[in-house]
């Protein structure tokens, strides 16, 4: 069931991605990341509301924690994605993702299957080639650079929703989003940058805060019923869905080395599934 659930998660990670790539990339990365992030709290704070839980202080903490994490992640996500160094900024916030919650877990004591390190040892590369594209090398330190900190952001939201349990219920997700709404209006702020919706084109950030909202349910119901070790590398496999997108709607083409990334991804989970 982890297992499946981290796959759904990195479903509509990678839906939530390409939705709000493309806004982004028709307007501007901040108000899509605002819209997003808005979406994704209303929706949460709905399911804490319809759903029973009983968060502690330290859970709602874990929350606000991990939505530090959220915000920055997509919103230095989308800003690689809106200037178009989507092959520079997607796998390095994908091995990010995944390597910060591995050291989290394995530090606090979780010991997975060889087959488990087997998988990781294939997705990480495989993340990597899977968003490869060919781009100029003008955009490469500035597409490090929103790696790096889209990287470290959804590092600390899976390992900080790792630390959630279930009887905490939705509360500390609602309270996720809520930080994050804050983390994204703070960043945009200091880095000069207008995160106020003020285009039509920018409401299409509520379906990739929607799908993202789905996300991080999906993610925090895996971690509550297997190793954080298992469903962020499983989750950081997103990328995945979003070139695969590409190539079907927009008719972008798939390299090689993208086909031998799908390839490892798939021996990952696979791996993983069977340990």
């Amino acid at each position: 069931m982890a297992i499946l659930l981290s796959l759904a998660a990195a479903l509509a990670y990678g839906l939530s991605d390409f939705v709000g790539g493309l806004a982004s990339r028709r307007t501007s990365a901040w108000p899509v990341a605002f819209v997003a992030t808005a979406a994704a709290f209303v929706g949460s704070l709905g399911l804490a509301l319809v759903t029973d839980g009983s968060p502690t202080r330290t859970d709602l903490l874990w929350g606000a924690l991990a939505g530090v994490g959220t915000g920055a992640g997509g919103a230095f996500l989308y800003r690689g994605l809106a200037a178009g160094r989507m092959g520079v900024v997607a796998p390095i916030s994908a091995v990010g993702a995944a390597l910060v919650p591995v050291c989290v877990g394995v530090v606090t004591g979780e010991r997975p299957a060889l087959l488990v390190w087997l998988g990781i040892a294939a997705a990480v590369p495989g993340i990597w080639l899977v968003s490869q594209e060919q781009g100029s090398g003008g955009d490469l330190a500035a597409g490090i650079l929103d790696g790096v900190l889209a990287g470290l952001g959804f590092g600390l939201l899976f390992a900080a929703m790792g630390q959630i349990p279930e009887e905490a219920g939705f509360a500390p997700l609602a309270v996720a989003q809520a930080a994050g709404l804050v983390c994204v209006a703070v960043t945009a702020t200091v880095l000069g940058g207008r995160w106020v919706p003020s285009d039509r084109s920018q409401a299409w950030g509520i379906l990739a805060g929607v799908l993202g909202t789905a996300a991080v349910v999906a993610f925090l119901l895996a971690t509550q019923t297997g190793l954080l070790t298992v469903a962020s590398v499983v989750t950081s496999l997103y990328p995945a869905i979003t070139v695969g997108l590409a190539a079907f709607v927009l008719r972008e083409r798939i390299h090689l080395s993208q086909g031998v990334g799908l390839v490892l991804c798939g021996v990952a989970v696979g791996l993983v599934a069977a340990a």
